[in-house]
């Protein structure tokens, strides 16, 4: 691709003159770790190789020490404790957290802070967010000052924590946490992290600094908070980071673009004073180039803000197709937990089908082999498979612009062989990694061959979306009857919408908008309706 800014964000449209990251970089390579499993394993065999002098650097929405990695261990505390032995400088910053009694992790986000610091690593428990929002990051940041071929980070959606060990057999992480009674006593899990070798983890190393660094009290505007971590002794000022390095050397073919969010807040942050948009900003800028396939998979799909995205390119492109993949129910039971958040999904997906008919969104949940709804965690995004991103950001307005994120946009100078080569007809080609990763999730959702013999059902868009569709189907009708004779192939089923009666929305609409999905823009953009 001549010009990367057709797809990717230039510096002056990242919107935040407080940071000094740079537009992209290039010489990246990205891998998808799908699954908790499969990212956990690779962990570990990063994490046992650094000695000392090396840094392993992470932030968390929530962590577990006691989280197992592997089936026989070791735990997220012996992991990185026993990284501080070795004269590993370890480091994290991690949501403080809400309490545990409305399904947050308090306790047990203060639980690795205290076993880390035991142990000599350093851990700042961070509430510097606005009110009802949180520090969302899941990234892991390794880098040797020794051989800086061995530097790497790990982001998107899976925190070191509870539930999230799973695999494609969804049979979910024996340590769970408490969520929906549909999801069962071992909740499946489906997430993505990605690997991430070359100069983007330099930038990612700016994007840890940048917070550990803002002179604003990790317990900023909450004396109570204050009080407390002072009697517990917990690390409210955080030590001297030590001197940043160069960027390690190239690694592949990559052009990687870190894009993120956070809130306007006062006291501001130093890095980012009127808050940062740029997963707004750059998923616009994508989506609005998409001409045959956008690919989904999303936690929530709530705010018709987001929604109104995709409604317009839908309108604006009438061979465009959207597919969404959502669980089916929402984490955790109850009107004041699950209503609101139905409230949402069914405006987003009311405005995208307004826009592009049944016939071109298609929207499904998904369930193990044992019928099982599996809990879609998964932020990712493919768009005509060019432009791929995963993240730790949903598709509401909460990721978008209230809540801290980070997201890992990829785009491929390798341009994929397979037919059609120009799925968009827009000269710009599918990509490889895009391409690979979109049909990494197909053979899974649609029990295709992992090997890719079967992928001729999926490679072409259109006759991707009637395979979805044709498998849903059937699996859809195979459960109305009673589940009679042989399962067919597949995970995936139609998604529909909870409908809500009048007096419902009355009550859940302001709950939805704001608790459950608030806004965090200056008041100068949510009046323009921008990012």
């Amino acid at each position: 691709m001549d010009d990367p800014s057709q797809w990717l964000l230039t510096s002056g449209e990242r919107g935040n003159s407080g940071s000094a990251l740079p537009a992209w970089t290039a010489g990246n390579l990205v891998r998808s770790l799908v699954h908790g499993a499969a990212y956990f394993d690779r962990l570990v065999d990063v994490v046992e190789q650094l000695g000392e002098g090396d840094r392993l650097w992470f932030t968390d929405w929530r962590g577990d020490p006691d989280q197992r990695l592997r089936p026989d261990g070791p735990t997220v505390n012996e992991l990185l404790s026993a990284a501080a032995h070795r004269g590993v400088d370890v480091r994290g910053l991690v949501w403080r957290s809400h309490t545990d009694a409305l399904s947050y992790s308090k306790e047990q986000n203060r639980a690795l802070d205290r076993e880390i610091e035991e142990d000599g690593g350093r851990v700042v428990l961070d509430q510097r967010v606005r009110r009802v929002g949180s520090h969302h990051q899941k990234l892991v940041l390794i880098r040797c000052p020794a051989d800086p071929s061995r530097d790497v980070a790990f982001a998107g959606g899976i925190d070191l924590c509870h539930s999230r060990r799973d695999d494609a057999t969804h049979g979910g992480d024996p340590q769970a946490v408490d969520m929906a009674s549909a999801y069962g006593p071992t909740p499946p899990w489906h997430d993505i992290q990605a690997e991430i070798r070359g100069p983007a983890v330099a930038v990612l190393d700016t994007t840890f600094r940048e917070r550990w660094d803002d002179p604003t009290s990790p317990v900023q505007g909450n004396p109570i908070a204050y009080v407390i971590d002072r009697f517990r002794r917990a690390r409210l000022d955080p030590s001297p980071l030590p001197p940043e390095l160069p960027p390690p050397p190239p690694a592949g073919p990559h052009l990687v673009q870190t894009l993120r969010t956070y809130p306007k807040l006062r006291p501001s942050y130093d890095f980012a004073p009127e808050g940062e948009r740029s997963i707004a900003r750059g998923y616009t800028k994508a989506v609005k180039r998409a001409r045959r396939l956008i690919y989904l998979e999303d936690q929530y799909l709530w705010s018709s803000e987001v929604a109104q995205l995709f409604a317009d390119a839908l309108t604006d492109n009438p061979d465009l197709h959207l597919v969404v993949v959502v669980p089916r129910i929402p984490d955790q039971e109850g009107a004041f937990n699950a209503t609101p958040q139905y409230v949402g999904r069914r405006q987003a997906i009311d405005l995208c089908v307004q826009a592009g008919g049944e016939d071109r969104v298609h929207v499904f949940d998904v369930e193990n082999h044992e019928s099982t709804p599996v809990y879609v965690h998964a932020k990712v995004c493919v768009v005509d498979d060019v432009w791929a991103s995963i993240g730790s950001d949903n598709f509401n307005r909460r990721s978008w612009t209230h809540d801290s994120e980070l997201s890992t946009a990829v785009l491929d100078t390798t341009l994929d062989p397979r037919e059609p080569r120009d799925p968009a007809g827009t000269g710009d080609c599918a990509r490889t990694f895009a391409r690979d990763l979109r049909l990494e999730l197909a053979r899974e959702h649609l029990d295709l061959d992992p090997d890719g013999s079967e992928d001729e059902l999926v490679v072409d868009p259109e006759r991707f979306v009637a395979t979805l569709e044709s498998r849903a189907a059937a699996l859809a009708e195979w459960h109305e009857g009673g589940c009679s004779g042989p399962r067919p192939p597949g995970r995936l089923r139609p998604h529909r919408p909870e409908k809500l009666s009048r007096l419902t929305r009355l009550w859940a609409t302001p709950v939805y908008r704001l608790l459950v999905d608030p806004d965090g823009r200056p008041l100068r953009l949510r009046l323009r309706k921008e990012f």
